[in-house]
Protein backbone atom coordinates (compact mmCIF):
# COMPACT_ATOMS: atom_id res chain seq x y z
CA UNK A 1 0.00 0.00 0.00
CA UNK A 2 1.48 3.34 -1.09
CA UNK A 3 1.91 6.09 1.32
CA UNK A 4 -1.48 7.81 -0.01
CA UNK A 5 -3.42 4.98 0.72
CA UNK A 6 -2.15 4.52 4.41
CA UNK A 7 -3.24 8.52 4.46
CA UNK A 8 -6.94 7.66 3.49
CA UNK A 9 -7.31 4.45 5.33
CA UNK A 10 -6.22 6.81 8.62
CA UNK A 11 -8.41 9.26 7.76
CA UNK A 12 -11.40 6.88 7.05
CA UNK A 13 -10.55 5.60 10.40
CA UNK A 14 -10.32 8.73 12.33
CA UNK A 15 -13.79 9.79 11.49
CA UNK A 16 -14.92 6.45 12.42
CA UNK A 17 -13.41 6.69 15.76
CA UNK A 18 -14.96 10.60 16.47
CA UNK A 19 -18.51 9.57 15.15
CA UNK A 20 -18.58 6.86 17.93
CA UNK A 21 -16.74 9.06 20.42
CA UNK A 22 -19.06 11.94 19.60
CA UNK A 23 -21.93 9.78 19.41
CA UNK A 24 -23.96 12.73 17.13
CA UNK A 25 -26.62 10.41 16.90
CA UNK A 26 -27.63 10.54 20.73
CA UNK A 27 -31.27 11.21 21.21
CA UNK A 28 -32.47 9.86 18.31
CA UNK A 29 -31.53 6.48 18.17
CA UNK A 30 -31.84 4.36 20.91
CA UNK A 31 -29.02 4.46 23.83
CA UNK A 32 -27.25 1.64 22.88
CA UNK A 33 -27.42 1.96 19.21
CA UNK A 34 -26.13 5.65 19.69
CA UNK A 35 -22.08 4.97 19.43
CA UNK A 36 -22.23 2.48 16.18
CA UNK A 37 -24.52 4.19 14.60
CA UNK A 38 -22.20 7.38 15.32
CA UNK A 39 -19.12 5.01 13.90
CA UNK A 40 -21.03 4.21 10.75
CA UNK A 41 -21.82 7.66 10.08
CA UNK A 42 -18.18 8.93 10.04
CA UNK A 43 -17.15 6.09 8.21
CA UNK A 44 -19.40 6.46 5.65
CA UNK A 45 -18.83 10.52 5.52
CA UNK A 46 -14.81 9.32 5.30
CA UNK A 47 -15.36 7.29 2.21
CA UNK A 48 -17.63 9.63 0.80
CA UNK A 49 -14.81 12.24 1.22
CA UNK A 50 -12.00 10.20 -0.06
CA UNK A 51 -13.71 9.34 -3.07
CA UNK A 52 -14.43 12.66 -3.97
CA UNK A 53 -10.58 13.72 -3.65
CA UNK A 54 -9.85 10.62 -6.00
CA UNK A 55 -12.30 12.21 -8.41
CA UNK A 56 -11.55 15.67 -7.46
CA UNK A 57 -7.59 15.21 -8.47
CA UNK A 58 -8.19 14.74 -12.38
CA UNK A 59 -10.50 17.86 -12.65
CA UNK A 60 -8.27 20.71 -14.15
CA UNK A 61 -7.35 23.71 -12.73
CA UNK A 62 -9.22 26.00 -14.79
CA UNK A 63 -12.43 23.63 -14.03
CA UNK A 64 -11.23 23.96 -10.18
CA UNK A 65 -11.53 27.77 -10.54
CA UNK A 66 -14.91 27.70 -12.57
CA UNK A 67 -16.11 25.79 -10.47
CA UNK A 68 -15.64 27.62 -7.27
CA UNK A 69 -16.35 31.00 -8.77
CA UNK A 70 -19.73 29.65 -10.09
CA UNK A 71 -20.68 28.21 -6.78
CA UNK A 72 -19.85 31.72 -4.66
CA UNK A 73 -22.15 33.81 -7.16
CA UNK A 74 -24.87 31.25 -7.20
CA UNK A 75 -24.30 31.07 -3.21
CA UNK A 76 -24.37 35.04 -3.11
CA UNK A 77 -27.44 34.60 -5.64
CA UNK A 78 -29.54 32.48 -3.12
CA UNK A 79 -28.82 34.58 -0.28
CA UNK A 80 -30.38 37.37 -2.15
CA UNK A 81 -32.89 35.80 -3.46
CA UNK A 82 -33.64 34.25 0.51
CA UNK A 83 -33.79 37.91 1.67
CA UNK A 84 -37.03 38.25 -0.90
CA UNK A 85 -38.82 35.13 -0.04
CA UNK A 86 -38.59 36.29 3.85
CA UNK A 87 -40.32 39.10 2.78
CA UNK A 88 -42.81 37.49 0.42
CA UNK A 89 -43.54 34.58 2.43
CA UNK A 90 -42.91 35.98 6.04
CA UNK A 91 -44.68 33.75 8.48
CA UNK A 92 -44.86 30.95 6.16
CA UNK A 93 -43.81 27.41 7.76
CA UNK A 94 -42.62 26.42 4.25
CA UNK A 95 -40.38 29.52 4.17
CA UNK A 96 -37.08 27.58 5.57
CA UNK A 97 -37.83 24.83 2.93
CA UNK A 98 -38.30 27.27 0.27
CA UNK A 99 -34.85 29.20 1.30
CA UNK A 100 -32.92 25.75 1.31
CA UNK A 101 -34.05 24.12 -1.60
CA UNK A 102 -33.30 27.63 -3.76
CA UNK A 103 -29.67 27.77 -1.84
CA UNK A 104 -29.18 24.00 -3.22
CA UNK A 105 -30.53 25.19 -6.22
CA UNK A 106 -28.35 28.02 -6.94
CA UNK A 107 -25.25 26.53 -5.09
CA UNK A 108 -25.51 22.93 -8.31
CA UNK A 109 -26.33 24.97 -10.85
CA UNK A 110 -22.84 27.62 -10.46
CA UNK A 111 -20.69 24.56 -9.52
CA UNK A 112 -22.24 23.20 -13.25
CA UNK A 113 -21.58 26.32 -15.27
CA UNK A 114 -18.30 27.27 -13.67
CA UNK A 115 -17.06 23.95 -13.57
CA UNK A 116 -17.95 23.84 -18.11
CA UNK A 117 -16.56 27.34 -18.66
CA UNK A 118 -14.17 27.09 -16.68
CA UNK A 119 -12.24 26.00 -19.67
CA UNK A 120 -12.52 28.83 -22.03
CA UNK A 121 -10.30 30.82 -18.91
CA UNK A 122 -6.86 31.75 -19.86
CA UNK A 123 -4.43 31.24 -17.13
CA UNK A 124 -1.58 31.25 -18.75
CA UNK A 125 -1.88 34.64 -19.36
CA UNK A 126 -1.34 35.49 -15.43
CA UNK A 127 2.04 33.78 -15.84
CA UNK A 128 3.71 32.60 -12.23
CA UNK A 129 2.15 29.58 -10.80
CA UNK A 130 -0.60 29.80 -13.99
CA UNK A 131 2.25 29.41 -16.67
CA UNK A 132 1.50 25.79 -16.74
CA UNK A 133 -1.96 26.06 -18.02
CA UNK A 134 -0.87 27.72 -21.01
CA UNK A 135 0.08 23.75 -22.48
CA UNK A 136 -3.62 22.70 -21.51
CA UNK A 137 -5.09 25.93 -23.88
CA UNK A 138 -4.04 24.00 -27.24
CA UNK A 139 -7.07 21.22 -26.66
CA UNK A 140 -9.11 23.99 -27.14
CA UNK A 141 -10.16 23.63 -30.83
CA UNK A 142 -12.81 26.34 -32.63
CA UNK A 143 -14.72 24.93 -36.15
CA UNK A 144 -15.72 26.91 -38.27
CA UNK A 145 -19.00 26.69 -40.37
CA UNK A 146 -16.72 25.06 -43.25
CA UNK A 147 -15.84 22.58 -41.55
CA UNK A 148 -19.40 22.42 -39.99
CA UNK A 149 -20.83 21.66 -43.15
CA UNK A 150 -18.31 19.62 -44.55
CA UNK A 151 -19.65 17.00 -42.04
CA UNK A 152 -15.83 14.70 -42.00
CA UNK A 153 -15.52 16.49 -38.33
CA UNK A 154 -18.33 14.39 -36.91
CA UNK A 155 -16.71 11.15 -37.99
CA UNK A 156 -13.03 12.18 -37.12
CA UNK A 157 -14.54 12.75 -33.65
CA UNK A 158 -16.09 9.45 -33.45
CA UNK A 159 -12.11 7.78 -33.95
CA UNK A 160 -11.49 9.47 -30.56
CA UNK A 161 -8.93 11.30 -32.42
CA UNK A 162 -10.23 15.15 -31.52
CA UNK A 163 -9.81 16.05 -27.66
CA UNK A 164 -10.53 18.81 -25.38
CA UNK A 165 -12.82 21.39 -25.54
CA UNK A 166 -14.86 21.40 -29.28
CA UNK A 167 -16.22 25.38 -29.15
CA UNK A 168 -18.90 26.71 -31.55
CA UNK A 169 -19.23 30.36 -31.62
CA UNK A 170 -22.47 32.20 -31.90
CA UNK A 171 -21.75 33.81 -35.06
CA UNK A 172 -20.44 30.48 -36.75
CA UNK A 173 -24.17 29.33 -35.72
CA UNK A 174 -26.06 32.45 -36.90
CA UNK A 175 -24.20 32.02 -40.40
CA UNK A 176 -25.37 28.23 -40.28
CA UNK A 177 -28.64 29.21 -39.65
CA UNK A 178 -28.34 32.44 -42.63
CA UNK A 179 -27.31 28.95 -44.88
CA UNK A 180 -29.67 26.87 -43.75
CA UNK A 181 -32.73 29.25 -44.58
CA UNK A 182 -31.54 30.37 -47.53
CA UNK A 183 -33.61 30.65 -51.22
CA UNK A 184 -31.31 28.37 -53.00
CA UNK A 185 -32.01 25.02 -52.54
CA UNK A 186 -28.59 23.48 -52.21
CA UNK A 187 -27.64 26.31 -49.98
CA UNK A 188 -30.73 25.18 -47.45
CA UNK A 189 -29.24 21.28 -47.80
CA UNK A 190 -25.82 22.16 -46.76
CA UNK A 191 -26.87 24.65 -43.94
CA UNK A 192 -29.49 21.83 -42.78
CA UNK A 193 -26.62 19.53 -43.08
CA UNK A 194 -24.73 21.18 -40.59
CA UNK A 195 -26.83 21.75 -38.23
CA UNK A 196 -27.31 17.88 -38.19
CA UNK A 197 -23.80 17.74 -38.09
CA UNK A 198 -23.74 19.55 -34.57
CA UNK A 199 -26.63 17.90 -33.11
CA UNK A 200 -24.17 14.99 -33.86
CA UNK A 201 -21.62 16.19 -31.87
CA UNK A 202 -23.01 17.44 -29.06
CA UNK A 203 -24.37 13.44 -28.43
CA UNK A 204 -20.95 12.25 -28.11
CA UNK A 205 -20.14 11.32 -24.91
CA UNK A 206 -16.37 11.70 -24.86
CA UNK A 207 -16.48 14.89 -26.27
CA UNK A 208 -17.02 18.33 -24.65
CA UNK A 209 -19.43 20.79 -26.91
CA UNK A 210 -19.65 24.37 -25.59
CA UNK A 211 -21.52 27.10 -27.86
CA UNK A 212 -19.83 30.47 -26.51
CA UNK A 213 -21.01 34.07 -26.92
CA UNK A 214 -18.04 35.82 -27.59
CA UNK A 215 -18.06 38.39 -30.65
CA UNK A 216 -16.26 41.09 -32.14
CA UNK A 217 -18.81 43.76 -33.26
CA UNK A 218 -16.05 45.96 -34.42
CA UNK A 219 -14.95 43.10 -37.26
CA UNK A 220 -17.71 42.20 -39.73
CA UNK A 221 -15.70 38.90 -41.55
CA UNK A 222 -16.39 36.05 -39.98
CA UNK A 223 -12.95 34.18 -40.79
CA UNK A 224 -11.44 37.28 -39.23
CA UNK A 225 -13.32 36.82 -36.06
CA UNK A 226 -12.11 33.42 -35.47
CA UNK A 227 -8.98 33.95 -35.80
CA UNK A 228 -9.36 37.02 -32.98
CA UNK A 229 -11.52 34.36 -30.97
CA UNK A 230 -8.02 32.21 -31.44
CA UNK A 231 -5.99 34.74 -30.45
CA UNK A 232 -8.02 35.62 -27.33
CA UNK A 233 -7.82 31.83 -25.78
CA UNK A 234 -5.00 31.07 -27.28
CA UNK A 235 -6.43 27.96 -29.22
CA UNK A 236 -6.71 26.15 -32.80
CA UNK A 237 -9.14 26.98 -35.69
CA UNK A 238 -10.79 23.14 -37.26
CA UNK A 239 -11.40 24.18 -40.94
CA UNK A 240 -11.30 23.16 -44.40
CA UNK A 241 -11.45 26.73 -45.50
CA UNK A 242 -8.16 27.33 -48.03
CA UNK A 243 -8.36 31.31 -47.46
CA UNK A 244 -9.20 30.88 -44.05
CA UNK A 245 -6.03 28.34 -43.52
CA UNK A 246 -3.36 31.41 -45.32
CA UNK A 247 -5.14 34.33 -42.91
CA UNK A 248 -4.43 32.56 -39.97
CA UNK A 249 -0.74 31.52 -40.88
CA UNK A 250 -0.51 35.24 -41.32
CA UNK A 251 -1.37 36.24 -38.16
CA UNK A 252 0.12 33.36 -36.18
CA UNK A 253 -2.62 31.13 -35.73
CA UNK A 254 -2.64 27.31 -35.65
CA UNK A 255 -4.94 25.45 -37.87
CA UNK A 256 -6.02 22.12 -37.97
CA UNK A 257 -7.13 21.30 -41.64
CA UNK A 258 -9.83 18.88 -42.85
CA UNK A 259 -8.09 18.53 -46.13
CA UNK A 260 -4.42 18.41 -45.29
CA UNK A 261 -5.33 15.08 -42.60
CA UNK A 262 -7.43 13.47 -45.81
CA UNK A 263 -4.68 14.25 -48.08
CA UNK A 264 -1.81 12.92 -45.55
CA UNK A 265 -3.76 9.62 -44.65
CA UNK A 266 -4.27 8.85 -49.17
CA UNK A 267 -1.82 5.99 -50.35
CA UNK A 268 0.99 6.88 -51.14
CA UNK A 269 2.74 6.64 -55.21
CA UNK A 270 6.11 6.82 -56.06
CA UNK A 271 7.20 7.48 -59.36
CA UNK A 272 7.42 4.24 -61.87
CA UNK A 273 4.52 2.64 -59.69
CA UNK A 274 2.05 0.91 -62.26
CA UNK A 275 -1.71 1.95 -61.75
CA UNK A 276 -4.81 0.71 -63.40
CA UNK A 277 -7.34 3.97 -63.79
CA UNK A 278 -10.52 4.67 -66.08
CA UNK A 279 -10.01 7.66 -68.36
CA UNK A 280 -13.39 10.07 -67.53
CA UNK A 281 -12.34 12.62 -69.87
CA UNK A 282 -10.33 14.64 -71.95
CA UNK A 283 -7.17 16.97 -70.03
CA UNK A 284 -6.46 20.33 -70.52
CA UNK A 285 -3.06 20.12 -72.46
CA UNK A 286 -2.63 18.10 -75.89
CA UNK A 287 -3.33 14.00 -75.81
CA UNK A 288 -4.10 14.46 -72.07
CA UNK A 289 -6.60 12.26 -70.78
CA UNK A 290 -8.03 12.65 -66.80
CA UNK A 291 -9.04 9.97 -64.30
CA UNK A 292 -9.72 10.05 -60.47
CA UNK A 293 -8.57 7.59 -57.99
CA UNK A 294 -11.70 6.40 -55.30
CA UNK A 295 -10.39 8.69 -52.86
CA UNK A 296 -10.86 11.72 -55.48
CA UNK A 297 -7.61 12.14 -56.18
CA UNK A 298 -6.97 13.57 -59.82
CA UNK A 299 -4.63 11.48 -62.24
CA UNK A 300 -3.65 12.87 -65.32
CA UNK A 301 -2.42 10.61 -67.78
CA UNK A 302 -0.26 11.74 -70.98
CA UNK A 303 -1.05 10.01 -74.56
CA UNK A 304 -4.86 8.98 -73.25
CA UNK A 305 -6.98 10.97 -74.84
CA UNK A 306 -7.99 8.40 -77.57
CA UNK A 307 -8.71 5.94 -74.12
CA UNK A 308 -11.28 7.73 -72.55
CA UNK A 309 -14.00 5.77 -71.10
CA UNK A 310 -11.52 2.62 -70.87
CA UNK A 311 -9.66 1.17 -68.14
CA UNK A 312 -5.98 1.31 -68.96
CA UNK A 313 -2.35 0.99 -67.49
CA UNK A 314 0.04 3.49 -67.04
CA UNK A 315 3.37 4.71 -64.86
CA UNK A 316 3.36 6.73 -62.44
CA UNK A 317 5.52 9.77 -63.19
CA UNK A 318 5.59 12.44 -60.54
CA UNK A 319 3.34 13.42 -57.63
CA UNK A 320 2.07 16.69 -56.64
CA UNK A 321 1.00 17.50 -53.48
CA UNK A 322 -0.50 20.94 -52.00
CA UNK A 323 -2.40 22.50 -49.45
CA UNK A 324 -5.39 21.83 -52.13
CA UNK A 325 -4.65 18.36 -52.17
CA UNK A 326 -2.57 16.01 -54.35
CA UNK A 327 -2.58 15.46 -58.28
CA UNK A 328 -0.52 12.12 -59.97
CA UNK A 329 1.00 12.72 -63.15
CA UNK A 330 1.65 9.65 -65.03
CA UNK A 331 1.96 8.07 -68.92
CA UNK A 332 0.28 5.65 -71.29
CA UNK A 333 2.29 2.80 -72.14
CA UNK A 334 0.56 1.73 -75.11
CA UNK A 335 3.08 -1.28 -75.19
CA UNK A 336 1.44 -2.38 -72.06
CA UNK A 337 -2.16 -1.85 -72.24
CA UNK A 338 -1.76 -3.61 -76.08
CA UNK A 339 -0.09 -6.73 -73.85
CA UNK A 340 -2.62 -6.76 -71.29
CA UNK A 341 -5.43 -6.54 -74.13
CA UNK A 342 -3.30 -9.51 -76.91
CA UNK A 343 -3.10 -11.70 -73.16
CA UNK A 344 -7.37 -11.20 -73.06
CA UNK A 345 -7.85 -12.36 -76.37
CA UNK A 346 -5.28 -15.03 -76.03
CA UNK A 347 -7.08 -16.38 -73.16
CA UNK A 348 -10.35 -16.66 -75.50
CA UNK A 349 -9.03 -17.94 -78.25
CA UNK A 350 -7.92 -21.33 -76.74
CA UNK A 351 -11.48 -21.43 -75.55
CA UNK A 352 -13.27 -20.51 -78.64
CA UNK A 353 -11.14 -23.62 -80.56
CA UNK A 354 -12.05 -26.26 -77.78
CA UNK A 355 -15.64 -25.39 -78.33
CA UNK A 356 -15.45 -25.69 -82.03
CA UNK A 357 -13.60 -28.83 -81.49
CA UNK A 358 -16.25 -30.45 -79.12
CA UNK A 359 -19.18 -29.15 -81.09
CA UNK A 360 -17.83 -30.78 -84.43
CA UNK A 361 -16.99 -34.29 -82.40
CA UNK A 362 -20.55 -34.30 -81.32
CA UNK A 363 -22.86 -37.28 -82.84
CA UNK A 364 -24.96 -36.26 -85.57
CA UNK A 365 -22.42 -33.21 -86.84
CA UNK A 366 -22.48 -33.29 -90.75
CA UNK A 367 -18.73 -33.48 -91.82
Amino acid sequence: MTSLGVIRVLFVALLGLAGFLLTPFRGIVEPWAAAPAGALAGLAVGFAIVYFESRIKEVSLKRLIGAAVGSTLGIFGAFLMSMVLERALAGQAALPFVQLLVLFWMTYVGLVVGANKGDMLNLGALGGVFGGEKQGQQAFKVLDTSVIIDGRIADIAETGFLDGAIVIPQFVLRELQLVADSADSMKRNRGRRGLDILQRLQKMAHLNVQIIEDDFPHVRDVDMKLIELARVYDCKIVTNDFNLNKMAQLHGVEVLNINELANALKPIVLPGEQMRVFILKEGKEYNQGVAYLDDGTMVVVDNAKRMISKTIDISVTSVLQTTAGKMIFGRFDERIHTVYEKAAHASEKPQHREQTASASSAPGTPA
